[in-house]
């Protein structure tokens, strides 16, 4: 299994910037990818952002062009730098690595993030 660790989150302005790490641990010769997804109260999880470990990169829509990850294999951490931060996207934000064959599939405990005025 892989456990994951994540940080960052907090309360900010519109507007406003935060950056979310999230560092891996455990059987991770195995993830295939790592990506973030976001929850809001009374809203199903969805994708936000993803990275595969041949460096290919999926952003949800309405992320694109504010929000970019990144991966440090050397650190076994991704990364979720978010800017422009508008009050839809507060939710909990949560880790998730996957393996190639999907018999991994491992979260993150999740970090609030809430934005606004």
């Amino acid at each position: 299994q892989v456990q994951l660790v994540e940080s960052g989150g907090g309360s900010v302005q519109p507007g406003g910037s935060q950056r979310l790490s999230c560092a891996a641990s455990g059987s991770i010769f195995n993830v295939y990818l790592m990506g973030w997804y976001r929850q809001a109260p009374g809203k199903q999880r969805e994708l936000v952002a993803r990275v595969f470990n041949d460096g290919r990169i999926e952003y949800a829509d309405s992320v694109k062009g504010r929000f970019t990850i990144s991966r440090d294999n050397a650190k076994n951490t991704v990364y979720l730098q978010m800017n422009s931060l508008k009050p839809e996207d507060t939710g909990v934000y949560l880790c998730n690595v996957k393996s190639r064959d999907g018999r991994l599939d491992s979260w993150g405990q999740g970090t609030q993030v809430t934005v606004s005025s």
